[in-house]
This record gives structure tokens, sequence and C-alpha cells, in this order.
């Protein structure tokens, strides 16, 4: 195999590299019986005389870690035990104990037969043969030469999504007002680097994102979540002493509320008394099958309060990785600087492809031919659920969005359980109890309707019945 050695040390180029052999033989790197590379292929791709290496490797092998078969080359001592792993030591670097203290991640289920798990969109419906001939338009020389770190993002690109979100979403902003980022994931992360402090409280619905809750207690916020009905988040509970407030009012995670308009300025007023700061996450609102959308807590905010945050993960696939934030004036400039220091910028060619996308009014075509898509799914759905048993599961009501939220009846059944039932009858989907924090944790069943077609929803209820308790 081909290992790693260094020969840029001063000194003896002989002892480093019998030194870097002996500690791969030792930790288990070489293995026994393993072959050495010959000594002559060796001090060609370390740049040293071959003596240098057969001097390391005679006395590797008189000290019985190497042996030499004629004809067949040297190899590494069968005698050979590689040491235990190294003991943790006293001094030895650790990382911040905030990471030994974090909710454990929520991650994917493995994808069964029946997709019926939570998360991003049907990425066949992806119009690939569109997006190459964008991608071959943007990737030319004149990109190549104007090539410069921008931390803000193709300005392009920033125009389209302020008037995307204005028309869409009635969100109030000019191209200068947006921030692209990396997907929603960094642009929470850039906002906690701009506004937190270490020991700041931030509130998160509960239940709620569980990858929010990780990523502020990461920058040392003291998490708390606050319950969730039917109205969105319940801003009577708020702490007041709150820095920073996140909540998904269009479409909650995981249950599917709507913030009432009520609930959405009290918010408001709360953040202004308090001087907090609110994280508008409008997760999932492109998709919208009943009712109409209530403006965004941004178009309502007349305080500066309101941070937006947005991204195309769902529209089209999170593995563009293209977000955005759209912050009062106040905080613009040290969210910029926050992003530069997260990285210098994203990726050029697919935020030029995007903005042409955009432009030429191909993202708008999209959402309309997918929703009808997706509607016809989610109709399916909600038509299967209605079949199941009654009396075990409670369909909780949801006007946007790619997954439906139930509940159980029965709050001592284990909905983990259950899933990992499901999932076993090739059936994935996420129980929810796993997205709660600080509240009494409900079981219940979050069910997306993105890989699944309508056709194949019954027997995803049939196998789903099968393992519900009775």
């Amino acid at each position: 195999m081909d290992l790693h050695l260094s020969t840029d040390a001063t000194g003896d180029r002989s002892a480093t590299i019998y030194r870097g052999l002996l500690e791969a033989i030792l930790d288990g790197r070489l293995a026994a019986g393993e072959r050495v590379r010959p000594s002559r292929e060796l001090a060609r791709s370390l740049g040293v005389a071959r003596g240098t290496v057969t001097t390391a490797y005679d006395r590797l092998t008189a000290e019985g870690f190497l042996v030499t078969r004629v004809g067949s080359g040297t190899f590494v001592s069968g005698d050979v035990v590689p040491h235990r792993p190294r003991q943790a030591l006293v001094g030895e670097v650790r990382p911040r104990e905030v990471w030994t203290t974090l909710p454990p991640p929520v991650l994917d289920a493995p994808v069964a037969e029946l997709d019926l798990s939570v998360g991003g969109p049907d990425t066949s419906l992806f119009p690939l043969a569109v997006w190459r001939r964008l991608v071959s338009a943007t990737l030319r020389p004149s990109l190549l030469a104007a090539s410069a770190y921008d931390g803000e993002g193709d300005a392009g690109l920033r125009r389209e999504i302020a008037r995307y979100a204005g028309l869409s979403r009635s969100v109030v902003a000019g191209p200068a007002d947006v921030l692209l980022t990396n997907g929603a994931q960094q642009g929470l992360d850039v906002v906690a680097r701009a506004v937190l402090d270490p020991g700041d409280v931030v509130v998160v619905e509960d239940p709620g994102y569980t990858a929010a809750t990780r990523l502020f207690a990461s920058h040392g916020a003291r998490v708390r979540g606050v319950r969730v009905d039917a109205e969105g988040l319940v801003v009577a509970e708020l702490p007041p002493t709150a820095r920073m407030v996140y909540v998904t009012p269009s479409h909650q995670f995981p249950t599917g509320a709507v913030m009432s308009l009520r609930r959405r300025i009290a918010l408001l007023e709360w953040a202004s008394r308090r001087n907090a700061v609110v994280v508008e996450d409008d997760y999932d609102s492109e998709f919208r099958f009943e009712d109409r959308p209530l403006a965004p807590l941004q178009s309502l905010d007349r305080d500066g309060r309101v941070v937006y945050v947005g991204s195309f993960s769902k529209t089209l696939m999170p593995s563009l990785r293209v977000g955005y934030l759209i912050a009062p004036q106040s905080l613009q400039d040290t969210l910029r600087q926050a992003k530069l220091l997260t990285d210098w910028q994203g990726d050029a060619v697919t935020q030029g492809a995007l903005a042409r996308f955009m432009a030429e009014g191909l993202l708008s075509a999209h959402v309309r031919r997918v929703s009808r898509i997706y509607a016809e799914r989610r109709a399916a759905l909600v038509s299967g659920l209605g079949r199941l048993p009654a009396g075990i599961l409670e369909l909780l009501p949801s006007a946007a969005g790619l997954h439906l939220c139930t509940y159980f009846v029965d709050p001592e059944v284990d909905d983990v359980a259950v899933a990992r039932a499901a999932s076993e009858a090739g059936v994935s989907l996420e129980p929810v109890s796993v997205r709660f924090l600080d509240a009494p944790p409900r079981p219940g069943l979050a069910m997306g309707f993105r890989r699944v077609t309508a056709e194949q929803v019954p027997e995803a209820m049939r196998r789903l019945a099968s393992v519900l308790p009775r």
C-alpha cells in the first residue's frame, strides 16, 4: 500500500524513514504479512538515495519487524502485534465540552422500499437537461477571468432572489439586502456568529428542528424549547431573557402548524420590547395546498427584528447548497463579515446558473409543475391515513410542505419502535418524539410524500397498519 512518509525533518533521513515505518507497523496501518514498497520505488517517491531506504529496511529487519523473501520482496513480520489504541492522556487536545452535551442528532434512517421519510424533494423531478444548459452557459472563460472572492455571492442571483421573494412571499428586500449562503443551515450558523454571545438564551420550537438546536448550542447558547400548538409557537411562554427566537411559522417542523397572525404580531411586539432577534426560517413554504399563505414575519416587521432565512433545497435539491439571508440593515455588515470568516464564497457556477434559471421564469414554472405532482401524492396519503384503523393516529392539520404529521392517541406508544418495525416492513418514516427538547415528548409519526407515488401509498398504508399498536 502507499504510506505517507515525511523526510522534511532535518538530520538523518534514514532514521526518519525508519521511525515512520515503525510507527505504521506498531499502530496497525501496516498489517502483519503486508508487503512494503520496494526500496528503489520508495526512494524515488521520497527523492532520496536508495541506500537511505535500504538502511532503514535493514534496521527494521534486524529488529524483527520486517522479513525478506527472496524473489518476492519485503514484508511486515507475522510476529508483530500492533499496540493497543493510545489511551486518553492528561493534557491531550480535547474538543470543547459543549460537544459532549449537545442533544443527539436525528440521523436519517435507511431508506426502505416505500419511502415516506421526511426531507428534501423528489430529485427525479429536477429539470436536469435545462440545468446542464444553464451551467454550460455560465461556465465560460469570462467567469474564470472575473473570478474573485465574493462573500455576498452572485449579484444577479441576489437580484433574482429579492424579486422572487417579494413576488411569491411578500418579503420586503432589495438585492443589497440578500446574503447568499451554502444552504439554510449555514445561514443559521452565520446569524449565530453575528448575534450570540456564549450563555445567551435561544428559544426554539418544541418539538422542532433538531439541527438548529444543535447548531445554536454549539455556539455556547443556552437553548430552550417553547411549546407549539395549533397556532404555532406559544409566545406567552417565551422566557424574558431570550436573545433569539428561531421559528418556522409558515409550516412548523415537524407538526405542520401555521403560526396565526395574532401570534405573529405578538412575537414581533415581544421581540421589540425585549430587544431580541427573530430568525424566520421559511421552511417548506413554496408548496401550499390549502388556504392562502399569511404574510411572513419579515414583511410585518417594523422594528428591524427579523432575519429571514430561505433556501432552494426543497424547490430544487439540497445538493445545490444555495440558501440566503435577508436581514435588517443594522445586521447586514456583520453578517457579511461572519459569512466571509465561515467561507469566502459559494459556488459561482451554481449561483450563476440559478440566477439564469430564475430570470427565465423557470423556477416558478418548476414549482407549479411539481406542486401538482406533490398535491396528488399528498391527497393519496391523507386518504390512506383516513383508512387506517380508527383511534390510533391523529392527523394534524397542515396546509403546506412535503410531509404530514400525526400523533398517537395513546401517549404511551413507543413511536421509535413503531418506526423501526415499519422500516422492517419496508416503509421509511420518522418518529416525532425524537424532535422534542424540553416539553414531555409526544409519540407520533411524520410521513413525507416526496419520494412515494400516489399509486404506492395504499401499499405503504397496508404495511404501516400491520405494525401499528392495537
